[in-house]
């Protein structure tokens, strides 16, 4: 475990922990040789490959060297050891802009301050051929001078990524503020679905609330497909019409971010970084298999220094933190599981019977999750077995086809929202809907926060 005051690589002195998620922490630091402050991500290894994310970290690492804007975190360096990944981050100290928005609307003009330096730093990472694909208030920052920072290219997309017809198929991002091309899987433009997400962006900075918002995934979607939301009635004309242009279903007829540039309202007081104000990108051309060859370096049996001045190796390796094992998930896979993708299955609510498998989310933790099961195993006469983010119930009683056997499948949305899935495995069918309906979900509601592919869509107890 990281402690203040220890020094990493003989190069940081580590200071007080500034935020955490499943698989990294990061800290305030100080550069030894400069004093200069900066921000230390410390991502676990293990972690990362057991929920197959290492190439997200390898490829976000490429992206971040290549992306160099007074309005994007800078990346100092990345080191490695054997245990660990270190990023060596620009220390921004002024916080999200979601925490600012989350007190209210913003003024107009601090509002258009903020969306223009987002759309310059997101019209130059597009020039570098990177794709953001996850934009939103919590990914911005704020630094000593008010002024705003992309951070968090976990999710980027590099141009190579696309597909022989040019588009990108990942689906990924955050359900409120992702273009709704990307939930259709059929392909899309990297550029115009971030430009969608700026506009989402825009609307939330001037009105204090989402453009698309509902309690139920589908009806979210569904409204996200159709391009539905009212703007409020203090947004000025010029504002309106613009949001109706980005936020346009139709990625074919959507604005450009050259046209958003000339937009009267958007141009007023825009500050725009010629190619010549920027900092050079000459020395980093860092790509994936660059990465990936330091990182192969620092798997080695032997520890080494590496020349490609990407990564480090420490002499001793970390000792591995313990972890309860989740399996990665995102809000699109939800849809993903129903067959065919069709959408309109998921919105009928005259089956009478429990699907099989029923789905709930919950916004407890995962270690909650699983005490609830455990809890359920000891009052029901169960046997519980934990495995892979995988909890197995076997019944101790005969059944008519013998025991019941039910597995819960719990997969990361985010670190404080997460899917379960309920699977009958063994028994009669008969008796696993019995037991659902009047064993498992009166035991649950207390960590349900919605269900789905039940009876009743999104259904509370």
């Amino acid at each position: 475990m990281e402690k203040k005051g220890t020094i990493l690589m003989q190069k940081y002195e580590l200071g007080r922990l500034l935020g955490q998620g499943t698989f990294a922490k990061v800290y305030h630091a100080r550069s030894l040789s400069s004093g200069e402050s900066v921000a230390i991500k410390v991502i676990d290894k293990e972690k990362v490959n057991n929920n197959g994310l290492m190439d997200q970290i390898k490829r976000e690492i490429a992206v971040m060297r290549l992306v160099k804007h007074p309005h994007i975190v800078n990346l100092h360096e990345v080191m490695a050891s054997k245990s660990k990944i270190y990023f060596a981050m620009e220390y921004v100290k002024g916080g999200e802009l979601f925490d600012k928005v989350a007190k209210g609307r913003l003024r107009e003009d601090l509002a258009r301050k903020y969306f223009q330096q987002l759309i310059g730093a997101v019209d130059y990472c597009h020039s570098r051929g990177v794709y953001h694909r996850d934009l939103k208030p919590e990914n911005l920052l704020l630094d000593g001078n008010g002024d705003l920072k992309v951070s968090d290219f976990g999710l980027s997309a590099l141009q190579d990524s696309r597909r022989q017809d040019g588009l990108l198929h990942t689906t990924c991002g955050t359900p409120a503020y992702v273009a709704p091309e990307v939930i259709h899987q059929k392909g899309y433009d990297g550029a115009r679905a971030d430009i969608w997400s700026c506009g989402v962006i825009l609307f939330v900075l001037m009105a204090g609330y989402l453009p698309f918002s509902e309690q139920k995934l589908m009806d979210l979607y569904r409204k996200i497909f159709k391009g539905e939301f009212r703007s409020p009635q203090w947004f000025a004309l010029e504002v309106r019409k613009l949001l109706s242009r980005i936020l346009d279903p139709n990625p074919s007829k959507r604005i450009s971010i050259a046209k958003i540039m000339e937009n009267r309202w958007v141009k007023k007081g825009f500050k725009h970084f010629g190619q010549a104000q920027l900092p050079s990108n000459s020395n980093d051309k860092t790509s994936v298999s660059d990465v990936d060859t330091a990182f192969s370096i620092a798997d080695c049996e032997t520890p080494s220094k590496m020349n490609s001045g990407v990564v480090e190796e420490m002499t001793k390796a970390d000792p591995p933190l313990p972890m309860i094992k989740t399996s990665y998930f995102n809000a699109f896979d939800i849809i993903s599981l129903s067959p065919g993708f069709d959408l309109s299955g998921l919105f009928e609510k005259d089956n009478l019977i429990p699907r099989l498998p029923a789905r709930f989310t919950s916004n407890k933790p995962a270690s909650a999750i699983i005490s609830k099961f455990e809890e359920i195993a000891a009052t029901e006469r169960f046997k519980l077995e934990r495995k892979d983010g995988t909890v197995k119930l076997h019944g101790r009683r005969e059944g008519r086809k013998g025991q019941l056997g039910i597995d819960a499948d719990i997969f990361e949305v985010t670190p404080s929202f997460h899917v379960v899935e309920l699977r009958k495995t063994a028994g009669d069918t008969l008796e696993y809907m019995e037991f659902y309906d009047h064993g498992l979900k009166p035991s649950l509601k207390d960590i349900v926060w919605t269900w789905q592919g039940c009876a009743v869509e999104g259904q509370q107890e």
